[in-house]
Parts: structure tokens; C-alpha cells; sequence
């Protein structure tokens, strides 16, 4: 059985998630063969992993700073809030149906034996498990039904570290006050502490450091700084309020407008055009935000119809069919899709008690909703130009993944903006989406599409030459994923005790240094 370290959070957001991405591409440059693990995450970002099953965005980003593919024993258990306090949940990568938070927490008792074969499964075939905590594990209030923080811990014998975010103020409270809260066995557990996202001179936070060890007999392993503008995908919905204050672009800059509806998923696909030179991608709650923009982007949902209702009561619904008739660029992505189709049917009540929603009729096609949902890897080749290929075709194959329970019909297949080829590796041709009859409302069920750099490239160079900006001056220089995986690990492995760090895996460097 594979060692394992653990790191564990004073609070939601306080940087587990990078840190443990940052600490898979340490070990997996150092020689070993390391695997990420979350027993439950909570998360409206998900992916799905080669096999068509569904899991945490985290754990499939550690799972690429690892070298690895993911797969579900990563995260077996995935909830995905659909609100009213109810969420999916997903275990093993499939639905088992929605609950109450009351329900779920009597549930969760059932789910132990799941989460420890997951994780012997991965210590059987990994050299190290690097495992993520949730919240905080001094919630007392959820301590009786712990499965993710110190019961995780005590099930593998992990060392845990625990993180603390001194970008939002308190840190050196957050820590002593979660020692205070643990059990005298719990605290045993706790390895050291690492101070994230710190801003300014080190030196002036030495006294601090020294306090808290003094103060708790711990160690403090490093203290990590803010890594601006990485290109490393959120799971945590508190990234996103930030994205709501961006700033509006000058005339040389392009304006990218996303919807941010109630229920908003997957909001990651954007991720890659936010890294791009002259592009300001912004999260809006205002319906007037969407007549100047230059791409409005109706993005996925968890509630598709509860969504389409508050487009309508907001005001939204009204702006975005006035932009349509204006001729705006507007793309609808897997429940945004739905939206701008003509009818939404749910006769089995998956979304709504309503069996028949009337959409926005923005595009010639019907959602019809099913109780099994659709995790899947997909294969794709452009059938109809569009504004996201420059109005011209395109030869090279567009990778991308659905994750949908409303299956969607268009009116004319032979009008989709893409057609399917594969999904989860075997052959599956259909078409995806709809087009308007000028090209300039997308839908497409499929999210990711932004990763394909030629589908990115010529989406904005349609929009800069839209709007007249003169591309040739602009850089390109959006760093891969790889780069930023091993840009993370430098950064963490030259602010953390790395020999501290060994000693708490158990294990020694397998590679000369």
C-alpha cells in the first residue's frame, strides 16, 4: 500500500485544491508515480474521464499534473448543488438521484465503504496519494458525519497539512483556531503549515511563523506566494465573484460577456479565453451588459429550466433576443443550448414540474430531458462554418465532453454546427447543436471548446476583424496546461522545507536533485 499526505483547509477556498496539483507535479518530477484523491467533492465544475464517468474538475486537473489519466476512485463521490438545499449526487461517476442536505447527511454513513475501496484501489497502484480535504475539518457542527476531512485521514494514516489563505486576513487565527477545535488525536495528525497566497516581504511575516509554531509545537512548511494569472481551472465557486468585478475593455480589446444564471456550471470554458491577449472576459448580472459585448456567451446550467425562468424575470431573455435580431455573436453551451431552442419537454419531471417549457426560440431545436445522464469524452468535426470557425470549414477533429440530461433534437441535422464521431471512444456520429440561419447563434451541447486552439484562433480573429482591432500587434502567448503545471510546481517547491516534505510521505527522492 502506496504512503500518502494529506492537506486539509482553514476554510473553503483557502488553496487546497492548487496545492495539492502543485504538490502531484512535485513528486511526479521527482520519479513517482502519484495519483490525487478527494473522497467528496462539492462542485458544479466537472469533467468526465476517459471511461464516460463523471468527477470533480479538481481531481481531473491533479490527475494532469500527475501524468496521469483520471478515473473515478479519484473522487468517488461528486455533489453538484442544484439549490433549495438539494443537490445531485454522483457516485462513482453516475447519478443516484437527488437530495436534501438532511438527506444526504444521514446518507453519507453508507458511502465509507465506497470511498475506502476507491482509495485502496489507487494505493495499490500508485507510489504516493496526495489527498484533498473540504471546508475545513474543524466544522463541528459536521464532525458526526465526516467523510472527507479526518476520517479520510485516519482511514489512509496520512500526515496532514494544513493551509491557510493570508490573502483574505486572519490566517494565524484561522490556524490556532482550528488546532483549539480538533480532538487531541486530530491535532496529533496535523504535520505542519503552509501559509498560502502571501503578498510582500517575507521577513515581516517571521515573527508570525514563529508564534504559530511556538504556540501549536508545528511545523510551518513553507509559505507559498500569489501566483498571479495561472492558467490552472477553479473548482470553487467563491473564484468566481472576483470575475464579476472585472473591469470593462478599451476599444482595442475584445469583450467577452458570460450570463452568469443562478445555476451556472462548468464555467471553466471560458477559462483558456481569459488568458488570452486583449481579451476581458466578464461574468454579468445585468441585462444591459449584453448589447455591446462583442461575444455573449449563455454558458451551462444545472437547472436549465429554473434558469430560462430567471433570464425571463431578470430581463436577460429580452437583451439577448434583441442582440440576436441585431445580428451579435451569441453562443449557447450545453444548458445555454437548451435555452435558445424552441421547446424544453421534461415529462419525467428530471428539472421541472412542468412537462413543457417554451424556450427562447432562438434556434430550430427541442431539448427532451431523460432520467440517465450523459457523461461523455467526444470526438467532433465541424459540419456548418460559424462565427467560432471564422464562417469557413475546418479539417482538423475538435475535442470537447458533454455532461446533460436534456437530449437535444435539432429541426435540421444537416444545420449543426458540429457532428459527433466519437464518444468515449466508439463511433457515434450525430449532429450537435443548431445553428441561426446567418451563423451568428451557437448552440452546441459540447463544453471544452475553447481548449481547441484553432477553434479559439479563429473565433477571435472573427471578432477582432468585427470590430476592427488590428490583430497583428497582438501576442500570442497563452501558456498549455503542461507549462502551468510545472510553472505551479517550481514556484511551491521553492517555498516548501522539500526535505520536511519527504520526511512526511515516509519516503526518500527517487531521482538525483
Amino acid at each position: 500500500m502506496a504512503p500518502t499526505i494529506m492537506v486539509q483547509g482553514t476554510a473553503s477556498s483557502a488553496g487546497k485544491s492548487l496545492l495539492v496539483t502543485a504538490l502531484c507535479r512535485f513528486f511526479r518530477r521527482e520519479g513517482l508515480r502519484v495519483a490525487p484523491f478527494k473522497s467528496q467533492n462539492m462542485s458544479l465544475n466537472s469533467a468526465v474521464t476517459i471511461d464516460g464517468l463523471e468527477i470533480g474538475r479538481a481531481q481531473a486537473v491533479q490527475a494532469e499534473a500527475s501524468g496521469i489519466l483520471s478515473c473515478v476512485d479519484m473522487n468517488p463521490i461528486l455533489l453538484k448543488p442544484e439549490g433549495d438545499r438539494r443537490s445531485q449526487v454522483v457516485v462513482l461517476g453516475k447519478s443516484i438521484g437527488s437530495m436534501l442536505a438532511t438527506e444526504y447527511h444521514e446518507y453519507k454513513p453508507r458511502l465509507t465503504t465506497v470511498i475506502a475501496e476507491s482509495l485502496t484501489r489507487l494505493r495499490s497502484n500508485y507510489d504516493l496519494v496526495v489527498i484533498e480535504g473540504a471546508g475545513s475539518p474543524a466544522e463541528i457542527n459536521l464532525k458526526d458525519r465526516d467523510i472527507v476531512n479526518m476520517h479520510v485521514a485516519k482511514l489512509a494514516d496520512a500526515p496532514v497539512i494544513l493551509v491557510g489563505d493570508i490573502d483574505r486576513g486572519g490566517v494565524f487565527a484561522s490556524f490556532v483556531g482550528t488546532m483549539e477545535l480538533l480532538e487531541p488525536d486530530e491535532r496529533d495528525r496535523i504535520a505542519a503549515f503552509v501559509v498560502n497566497k502571501f503578498r510582500g516581504d517575507l521577513a515581516l511575516l517571521t515573527p508570525g511563523l514563529e508564534f504559530l509554531s511556538e504556540r501549536t509545537g508545528k511545523p510551518v512548511l513553507g509559505v507559498v506566494p500569489y501566483i498571479k494569472d495561472l492558467r490552472i481551472a477553479d473548482e470553487d465557486s467563491v473564484s468566481l465573484e472576483a470575475r464579476l468585478a472585472r473591469r470593462r475593455p478599451s476599444q482595442q480589446e475584445l469583450d467577452v460577456v458570460v450570463v452568469r444564471v443562478p445555476h451556472l456550471s462548468n464555467y471553466d470554458d471560458v477559462e483558456a479565453l481569459e488568458h488570452e491577449a486583449g481579451v476581458v472576459v466578464r461574468f454579468v448580472e445585468q441585462p444591459d451588459e449584453v448589447a455591446g459585448a462583442d461575444l455573449v456567451i449563455l454558458p451551462g446550467s444545472k437547472s436549465t429550466v429554473a434558469d430560462l425562468a430567471w433570464l425571463r424575470a431578470s430581463g436577460f431573455a429580452g437583451a439577448i433576443e434583441a442582440r440576436a435580431r441585431e445580428g451579435g455573436p451569441l453562443l449557447g453551451v450545453c444548458g445555454g443550448c437548451q435555452m435558445l431552442g424552441e421547446m424544453i419537454d421534461d415529462p419525467h419531471g428530471v428539472e421541472s414540474a412542468e412537462p413543457h417549457v417554451r424556450g427562447l426560440g432562438l434556434l430550430a431545436l427541442r431539448t427532451h430531458f431523460e432520467q440517465e445522464k450523459v457523461t461523455a469524452q467526444v470526438l467532433a468535426r465541424v459540419r456548418c462554418p460559424s462565427f467560432l470557425t471564422d464562417g469557413v470549414g475546418l479539417e482538423e477533429a475538435v475535442h470537447g465532453y458533454e455532461i446533460h440530461m436534456g437530449m437535444v433534437v435539432p429541426h435540421n441535422q444537416q444545420a449543426s454546427p458540429f457532428e459527433i464521431q466519437s464518444r468515449n471512444g466508439r463511433t457515434k456520429v450525430r449532429s450537435d447543436g443548431a445553428l441561426s440561419s446567418d451563423g451568428m447563434v451557437v448552440g452546441t451541447m459540447l463544453h471544452g471548446l475553447f481548449e481547441n486552439e484553432v477553434i479559439r484562433a479563429r473565433t477571435l480573429s472573427f471578432l477582432r476583424r468585427r470590430k476592427g482591432i488590428f490583430a497583428g500587434d497582438i501576442i500570442r502567448c497563452i501558456p498549455t496546461k503542461q507549462d502551468e503545471y510545472d510553472r505551479l510546481g517550481a514556484v511551491v517547491r521553492g517555498h516548501l522545507d522539500c526535505e520536511l516534505l519527504w520526511r512526511l510521505t515516509g519516503r526518500c527522492p527517487v531521482l538525483p536533485r
